[in-house]
């Protein structure tokens, strides 16, 4: 058995592990200030956008994080765990064709905009989702 280049291959494991938790630390801080915004919105006409525009990125930021931890190289508990909520939420929750379709009557409609909102912040908390991301950016 060659142990130096055992020593060498865990070195590049650790950088490699190191490199992706950086990765995912933004990844992460992005969902979450994303969520801030969503919860912190007045349900005025002008949040129909940014409500779109919020909902859009944090379901790509968690299908980017699919992507990267799809494959079995990374298997600590947390990136597995951050894999796992992350495929729920995608394969669960989908409000794409929902504000399409309803874009036009829930624009001026506040109680309708903060009814839409409410559903997505709640289904962002379903399997305490934000919750998990929070402690999981606080391991990293």
């Amino acid at each position: 058995m060659n142990i130096p280049k055992l020593f060498e291959w865990l070195y590049k494991l650790s950088i490699a592990l190191a490199d992706m938790d950086e990765y995912l630390k933004g990844i992460l801080g992005q969902i979450l200030a994303s969520y801030k915004i969503l919860t912190e919105l007045n349900d005025g006409p002008d949040d129909l956008d940014t409500i779109k525009k919020e909902l859009s990125k944090i379901r790509g930021l968690l299908q980017v994080i699919c992507s990267k931890l799809g494959g079995k190289k990374y298997q600590s508990d947390h990136l597995v765990a951050l894999y796992k909520l992350s495929t729920y939420y995608i394969d669960t929750y989908d409000f794409t064709r929902e504000i399409e379709n309803l874009a036009p009557v829930y624009f001026n409609d506040s109680n309708r905009l903060k009814n839409l909102r409410l559903l997505i912040i709640d289904s962002l908390n379903d399997k305490k989702l934000i919750e998990k991301l929070q402690a999981i950016l606080n391991r990293l």
